[in-house]
């Protein structure tokens, strides 16, 4: 891909903190035949590490981290290159830990907190994305109450959120009634939905004024004079493609770009020149 000259590449997985090479598929053979193989095995923050070394020019972004398996030496790789995007989606699904131990998730309200205070610690700019499922079986007022409460406290950059809807042939359609009505499903759903739009402006206007590497990827969808491109946060950026020096900017490019405002979900700014990762 990079000899095709794509500019920004996603490694992508069910959940990508579990990436785990042996290099001939001893996965689990812990005989001494194996103990080169363990020794030398490749886990995801040694993958990103040297995906970044390699092709110090090329954005990388993952998805998906389970809360439960991301690991501290990931969070000090992403720290540690420039060319891993500050960007992490990382599924929470409900701010209760009654909810969660109905969904099987493997971590607790409180767990939780103490990794976003270690990312915030170690990657200061990071950008944080959420999954949220809105009205689970048994699901009480106090338990949407602990999912607004623990919003508050991360204040998402984005999020995907929905209602719960039962699957048939899944464990939770098995084993619990969904008993949350309708109305009171959908009443939580835009209670939750208007607090993310407020927290994801809030998180906007903190890169206005501020001069960001942009990655440009196509003609804005608003005006044919205004590139479209996202920083390392994947924030949209638009910008006008003419400039009182005279570069012609292409899809492809990265530049510089001064923000200067915002709408609800772009960013508005200028160019002050090509990016030294060009």
């Amino acid at each position: 891909m990079v000899d095709k000259n794509f500019k920004e590449i996603t490694l992508l997985g069910q959940n990508v903190d579990s990436y785990l090479w042996y290099g001939g598929g001893l996965k689990k053979d812990f005989s001494k035949a194996s103990e080169i193989a363990q020794a030398t095995a490749v886990d995801f923050a040694m993958l990103l590490d040297q995906v970044a070394i390699r092709y110090p020019k090329t954005r990388v972004r993952f998805f998906t981290s389970n809360p439960q398996d991301i690991s501290l030496e990931v969070l000090k790789t992403m720290a540690k290159h420039r060319n891993i995007c500050k960007s992490l989606h990382l599924p929470v699904q409900s701010g209760s830990d009654a909810i969660l131990e109905k969904m099987n998730r493997q971590h607790t309200r409180e767990q939780y907190f103490r990794l976003i205070d270690k990312i915030r610690e170690i990657v200061p700019e990071m950008a944080i994305t959420q999954d949220m499922i809105i009205g689970f079986c048994g699901e009480t007022d106090q338990d949407h109450q602990d999912t607004m409460d623990l919003m508050r406290y991360v204040k998402y950059d984005y999020g995907f959120m929905f209602t719960y809807s039962e699957r048939p042939g899944t464990l939770a359609a098995k084993k619990f009634e969904d008993d949350v009505p309708e109305e009171v499903k959908k009443k939580r759903l835009q209670e939750v939905i208007t607090l993310q739009r407020q927290h994801s402006f809030e998180r906007l206007q903190e890169h206005s004024n501020k001069e960001e590497e942009i990655l440009i990827e196509g003609t804005s969808k608003k005006s044919s004079e205004f590139w479209m491109g996202r920083n390392t946060q994947n924030i949209v950026v638009v910008f006008p493609k003419a400039n009182d020096r005279g570069e012609e900017y292409k899809i492809g490019d990265f530049v510089m770009v001064q923000n200067e405002e915002c709408t609800s979900a772009t960013l508005i700014g200028y160019s002050t020149g090509y990016s030294s990762n060009n």
